[in-house]
């Protein structure tokens, strides 16, 4: 009788587990986002509040988007010391084609700073004027990207996204310094 009276205790276990187990499983299915919800899973960040603490901070002027359509999300933003020495400033977005473009800075050496943010990108023979800038073309595997090298700091703009999304962000950098009104007999024109 007592292997008989085990069995019974097995299966009554068993049963009470599936009891408690399948409406927990059941109810994490429903609550928790899956394919298909229609739930946006990229997750935007406000980056205004960064973009003035960094431009207070970096040794140069820090670069970031005026004017973009709502459809450009940040998903990323960042400021940092590098072990190489520079500082970093880094803006990430999806574009409205759904691709990754990102904004970085640094005034550490050029050459692997460019390696790293365009995923070793190869520079083309080609540039792109964009505005009152000439911008280096990138072409490679992950990422292709523009590249401005100044006095003290490098800014690539790369990503999957493509050309034209590239250059629409270019065209859409303000270094946050307000314009130099001219002067006019020693004092500013109003």
């Amino acid at each position: 009788m007592a292997g008989r009276n085990g069995k019974n205790k097995t299966a009554r276990n068993m049963l009470l587990s599936l009891a408690v187990t399948i409406p927990v499983a059941g109810t994490g299915y429903l609550l928790l986002p899956h394919e298909g919800s229609g739930r946006d899973p990229v997750r935007t960040v406000a980056y205004q509040v960064e973009v003035a603490s960094a431009r207070r901070a970096a040794p140069y002027p820090v670069v970031a988007p005026e004017g973009l359509g709502a459809d450009w999300r940040a998903t990323s933003v960042w400021y940092r010391q590098e072990r190489g020495g520079g500082k970093v400033w880094h803006l990430g977005f999806i574009d409205p084609d759904t691709e990754y473009v990102q904004i970085e800075q640094s005034d550490g050496p050029a050459e692997d700073f460019i390696e790293d943010s365009t995923q070793h990108a190869e520079p083309t023979k080609g540039t792109r004027r964009i505005g009152d800038t000439e911008w280096q073309r990138y072409e490679g595997e992950k990422y292709d990207a523009l590249v401005r090298k100044e006095r003290g700091v490098t800014t690539v703009i790369a990503g999957t996204a493509s050309e034209r999304r590239l250059t629409e962000m270019a065209a859409a950098l303000r270094n946050g310094k307000p314009a130099q009104k001219p002067l006019q007999d020693g004092k500013p024109k109003s």
